[in-house]
């Protein structure tokens, strides 16, 4: 099975709508709440740093009976240095995101910390893909 969940950059009121999406069908299909969790929190950072950082992108859930493989996919800016992105507490975040409590420097962490396989490519003025696989069984 596979969900596609188009994100919209800078609109912070629909922010947290996928990641939500994403959480109630893995419940509903009776996935273990560990798991649940897990993909929940990664899918919502993943989808705050397409809101906060590109220029809009989607979240694509892949579910086999053996993993799950979620897809973050934006068009923006790019990471220059994936290495320092990584580290807790860097953040490029805007003002706008940082004034209504966003852009602590934790979503990429996180999602790695969710994650059984983490994999990120991004090329300058293109885009950024986060691929974050978490194992069933």
């Amino acid at each position: 099975m596979e969900y596609t969940y188009n994100v919209e950059a800078g609109n912070y009121a629909l922010a947290g709508e996928a990641s939500s999406s994403i959480k109630a069908l893995l419940k509903k299909l009776g996935i273990s709440g560990d798991i649940v969790r897990r993909m929940a929190i990664a899918a919502y950072e993943a989808e705050m740093n397409i809101v906060i950082h590109s220029k809009g992108g989607c979240l694509i859930l892949k579910i086999s009976p053996e993993e799950l493989i979620l897809i973050s996919e934006d068009r923006g800016p790019g990471i220059p240095d994936i290495d320092l992105a990584m580290k807790e507490g860097y953040s490029t975040a805007p003002d706008e995101a940082r004034e209504m409590g966003f852009g602590a420097g934790m979503g990429l962490s996180n999602m790695k910390r969710c994650a059984d396989e983490f994999n990120i490519k991004s090329t300058v003025g293109i885009g950024t893909k986060v691929q974050i696989k978490i194992y069933l069984k």
